[in-house]
């Protein structure tokens, strides 16, 4: 080789390195970049949790017993917190849950003329999100991020829920299983973690947060890896298996009746391990009671109204409703039941 050649393989090796050294400080500055902008994520999600506070509940006043105590049972679901329809948004929501817990109040009163109802469950039955990626065109029907609903909008409203019964009731118990629009990932949420699901992260926002009401208990089930879909709560002689309702297929023209009586016999003869009564779900939006020989089946309603797209493709509608029941614990039986209807 000349000298003419080896100074121009000299030159192109110079430049060759300082191309690389230039790419390996972009390939560094960009890693830094990534880094910074997921820490703010996980940053501004601590201190908008952080800004959730609630001042201390009063404590109900003492009821001499009369007769046999009963407890209260509010089934809570599918409120599709963030969903946008013609007459249906956040702030509609908020007021008829509002409107669900001054009625559980007068309902309550109601029963105690008769005998003490001191504690209350609230069975959480999953949907109270609305997700962003579950269906085609959701985001067009939304007011609210994922991120509005878990951590902004959904704690201040389910905290104030259960704080009103507090004001009510000396002890409340929460019962929390999760619904199919908590998935996270949308096209690709098979893909996710199965612990991931934004209906439980919502519910451990709040438990964390009104960690200091001693009154106030939980039971969320969680299962490492794996999809905890469904809980069983009991109070006294009575039980109830809880599941949000994405188990079970459609049917023809409306609920599926046989497909629930399918799965509720099925999980009853072995395919759920721990025996329990009744059943209570949500995700079909139409308060429903079946009964299946022994076993009752309640199927919880709405917040939302209007929803142009259940019409078209779905052929559904609905009033919107929970469901407010009385359980003696002694005889494991459910007294009285209402369909509390909200609009």
């Amino acid at each position: 080789m000349g000298i003419r050649e080896q100074v121009q393989a000299e030159s192109d090796d110079t430049d060759l390195r300082a191309a690389l050294n230039r790419a390996l400080r972009a390939l560094d500055k960009a890693k830094a970049h990534t880094a910074e902008l997921v820490e703010a994520v996980y940053r501004a999600s601590h201190d908008a949790a952080l800004t959730v506070t609630y001042a201390p509940t009063s404590r109900p006043p003492k009821r001499k017993p009369t007769r046999d105590a009963e407890v209260a049972v509010a089934l809570v679901g599918d409120w599709q917190l963030g969903k946008r329809t013609p007459d249906y948004n956040a702030t509609v929501c908020e007021e008829r849950i509002q409107r669900f817990a001054a009625k559980v109040r007068e309902l309550t009163a109601i029963q105690r003329a008769d005998h003490p109802v001191n504690e209350c469950h609230v069975w959480l039955l999953g949907d109270l999100v609305e997700g962003e990626l579950i269906f085609p065109g959701q985001a067009h029907r939304i007011d609210l991020s994922l991120f509005g609903q878990v951590v902004g909008e959904g704690p201040r409203i389910l905290g104030d829920l259960l704080r009103s019964l507090l004001a009510d009731f000396e002890r409340v118990h929460v019962v929390g299983v999760i619904g199919n629009h908590g998935a996270i990932g949308g096209p690709f949420r098979r893909e996710m973690n199965p612990e991931s699901n934004a209906d439980m992260m919502l519910y451990r926002i709040v438990a964390d947060r009104l960690s200091d009401e001693k009154r106030l208990t939980w039971h969320l089930p969680n299962l490492a890896g794996e999809r905890a879909w469904y809980a069983i709560d009991r109070i006294g002689a009575y039980s109830c298996l809880l599941f949000h309702g994405d188990q079970i297929r459609g049917g023809f023209a409306g609920f599926p009746f046989y497909g629930l009586a399918k799965k509720v016999w099925g999980w009853k003869s072995g395919a759920i391990a721990e025996p329990f009564g009744d059943v209570a779900l949500g995700h079909w939006h139409q308060p429903t009671r079946v009964t299946l020989n022994t076993t009752t089946a309640r199927v919880n309603g709405t917040t939302e109204s209007s929803n142009t797209y259940a019409a078209e493709q779905l052929a559904a509608t609905g009033q919107p409703a929970q469901h407010l029941m009385f359980v003696h614990p002694e005889r494991g039986i459910v007294t009285a039941e209402y369909v509390v209807y909200l609009k």
